[in-house]
């Protein structure tokens, strides 16, 4: 079989799922060293993506659909001009399937993934049940790569001068997918536990999106030394971060899947919402704390998890 010279790579989003796709990544442009790879992302996840050191170039996709005919087609030149020898789908969803056909009608490139007629299909009946990562190697071993490492995070950098950030601190991640509520520990919860770390000399570091400036307005308005982060960080500023950390503790939330693989030490709280078996973070150092209901989680349980007084 001849190598193909130019590789596709599909990683549409989320945050926690891009850092578990890390490792696939890695395997793949170890596998095609001499090829020019291309991920296919979005918009989120782009400026971030371009600095891996596993892609050549990165595109966006705009997620056009069936309304926006024009976007439509010129997504569909754009693929199939990339002149592509293997397509690897790491995203596996409807889209990502529609895609494979939108590359068509004629010879299409060989395929690593679940759309019907794949190549190289991932047809694991378990793979709904396995975790991301045991997934993801698992359909790469179909497509010939046997050995796939752990997300790393070492070539990130960042500036983290603008933040003043103290010598000991712990991140709290109290935010979540908004639509989603039930995956958030009460964030009055939070505010206790950064009491707690305050009176234990320890700065509470409180991250989050720009949508979640309320969180963080919430736990500073409780304890002033807080450092209310919220709206103000990129991506490679929280793996960063996560360097100088003592201690992370946080919702099921992409933000928590970046600190545990940069390294920091992680408390990550589930409840009935999602399944740690299928998609907790991985690193070092994880704890993972479930209730069916976060608000049964009591605020002494979080603290009981961090190794200092």
């Amino acid at each position: 079989m001849t190598p193909a010279r130019r590789i596709l790579v599909i990683k549409l989003g989320a945050l926690g799922d891009v850092v578990q796709a890390l490792g696939p990544m890695a395997a793949i442009r170890r596998h095609h060293g001499d090829a020019e790879i291309t991920l296919l992302t979005t918009a989120p996840f782009a400026k971030f993506l371009a600095r891996a050191p596993y892609v050549d170039r990165v595109w966006v996709d705009e997620r056009p659909d069936w309304r926006a005919p024009g976007r439509l087609l010129r997504l569909r030149r754009r693929l199939r001009a990339g002149d592509f020898g293997r397509v690897y789908d790491l995203q596996t969803s409807d889209r990502s399937n529609w895609y494979f056909h939108l590359m068509g009608p004629g010879a299409r490139p060989q395929w690593s993934g679940i759309a019907r007629g794949a190549s190289h299909p991932h047809d694991n009946p378990k793979r709904d049940r396995q975790h991301t990562i045991e997934r993801q190697a698992d359909q790469l071993l179909r497509a010939g790569i046997s050995r796939v490492p752990p997300p790393d995070l070492s070539w990130v950098e960042a500036d983290l001068a603008r933040f003043a950030l103290p010598e000991r601190f712990v991140v709290l991640v109290p935010g979540a997918a908004a639509h989603r509520p039930a995956k958030r520990w009460p964030v009055e919860r939070y505010a206790e536990l950064a009491t707690l770390l305050a009176e234990r000399g320890v700065t509470p570091v409180v991250l989050g999106g720009a949508g979640e400036r309320d969180l963080g307005a919430a736990i500073r308005a409780r304890i002033a030394a807080a450092l209310d982060l919220t709206g103000r960080t990129e991506l490679e500023d929280i793996a960063a971060i996560g360097r100088r950390a003592l201690w992370a503790i946080g919702n099921d939330t992409g933000p928590m899947h970046l600190l545990a693989t940069a390294g920091t030490a992680s408390t990550v709280l589930y409840s009935r919402e999602s399944d740690p078996a299928r998609t907790a973070p991985r690193g070092a150092c994880v704890m993972i704390l479930c209730r069916p209901d976060l608000a049964e989680l009591r605020t002494a349980e979080v603290a009981a998890t961090l190794p200092f007084g």
